[in-house]
């Protein structure tokens, strides 16, 4: 694959005619934090008919499992083929917070519920997080565990009966403040002579409004504005059985670290394009800025510094897009990426949104510093991309193991 096909290219059109009608005149109160965005969410998915294609692909996969056939549940839009990475780098060029808010719902949360949860546990919550209907979240940073995400979770259950009980607290949620559905994950605090950092990690869904969940108010943040993140806290939260995802401790295909570690691998694939979309925007907004922008009776296009950047942007565009590209064809081909993989996409196409972005701040100059110029924005929103998903320093080291085989 080295180009959109035409099929792709007319959903990329009709995509940007919504966002030019139903999102770009609400952006302001989006960065405000004054709008959530599910309510967009669910007009864009409305509109393309991905609510109802989502609902009959999970009833679809879902009656198959009951009968004992092949196949996964799906019921989402997949952001790993071609049009999802369209709709991701497209809002991302507009607003990365919704595109992110969006992600977490339908591919962190429905991901984990899809791959890890029983039958039984597919029905009760995907059929609304897939719509949109209701939002997900996916818990599993905390103020003392950021990079450390498994050796320092202090979060844990102890078992009560046939119940668990759910202590501790979780930082920098996505969708965090307004989400109906959140899974959860946490430690189990009753493994006898095993070090408290190596204790198995079980994996809970919580739903709104359970006695002891508390959901704090939305963050201020420095960017992503239009995505609410926040804390959660978990005071002696009582949870039954069947809310443990896969309702075993000892599941077939492992236990929370594992699912967790696919949904790194997939997040971080999702960076790049999001990073894509920031870069096309930045890079035809400075090239119309060049052509219109005039400095000593010429336009500043004609000015070697400026063509430098603008030329340094299309290659990091190439780049980054070229790496979309070949992640496409691999999930296409049914061919995993591996985490350290993951972690080098999100590695470079991080760095290169947020240079592209800076470099547009600076050939705007003054005018790139003010607020009413996009590229303001898409400069905090691009900085994010090297912190989300796991800080660029600990993607370092995830390639480093993968090449050192450890």
């Amino acid at each position: 694959m080295y180009k959109w096909s035409d099929e792709d290219l007319m959903f990329r059109d009709a995509l940007r005619g919504f966002i030019d009608k139903e999102l770009a005149p609400h952006v302001d109160q989006l960065e405000s934090g004054a709008l959530p965005p599910f309510d967009i969410i669910r007009k864009l998915y409305s509109t393309f008919g991905l609510d109802e294609m989502a609902r009959e692909g999970l009833e679809k996969a879902l009656a198959r499992e009951e009968a004992g056939t092949s196949g996964k549940p799906g019921g989402g839009f997949s952001g790993a083929g071609s049009m999802g990475v369209i709709l991701n780098s497209e809002l991302a060029g507009i607003s990365l917070g919704l595109v992110a808010s969006m992600g977490v719902s339908l591919g962190l949360a429905v991901g984990t519920i899809r791959s890890r949860g029983t039958l039984a546990q597919k029905k009760r919550w995907l059929p609304e997080l897939v719509t949109m209907a209701k939002v997900g979240a996916w818990a599993i940073t905390e103020p003392d565990s950021g990079s450390d995400a498994f050796g320092g979770m202090k979060s844990y259950v102890r078992r009560d009966g046939a119940d668990y009980i759910l202590n501790g607290r979780k930082t920098f949620i996505t969708n965090g403040p307004y989400a109906d559905v959140t899974v959860v994950y946490a430690k189990l605090d009753e493994e006898d002579g095993v070090d408290r950092r190596d204790r198995k990690v079980l994996t809970f869904v919580l739903d709104k409004g359970m006695p002891g969940f508390v959901q704090s108010p939305p963050f201020k943040k420095m960017g992503m504005n239009s995505s609410p993140t926040g804390e959660l806290f978990f005071d002696n939260v009582r949870i039954t059985p069947d809310r443990l995802l896969g309702e075993t401790e000892n599941p077939a295909k492992g236990d929370g670290k594992d699912s967790a570690k696919e949904s790194f691998a997939a997040e971080r694939i999702g960076i790049a394009s999001l990073a894509l979309g920031i870069i096309n925007e930045c890079h035809r907004l400075c090239v119309d800025y060049a052509k219109s922008r005039t400095l000593w009776g010429k336009d500043i296009g004609q000015f070697q510094l400026i063509q430098l950047k603008l030329a340094e942007m299309e290659v990091a565009r190439i780049n980054v897009q070229n790496m979309v590209f070949n992640a496409i064809e691999r999930t296409a081909a049914g061919e995993q990426v591996s985490l350290a993989e993951a972690s080098a996409m999100k590695l470079y196409s991080s760095r290169a949104a947020t240079e592209v972005a800076m470099e547009a701040v600076q050939l705007f100059g003054g005018n790139g510093y003010m607020t009413e110029y996009k590229v303001e924005q898409l400069a905090r929103d691009a900085k994010s991309l090297m912190i989300y998903a796991g800080s660029n320093e600990i993607q370092v080291t995830h390639i480093a193991k993968g090449l050192l085989g450890r």
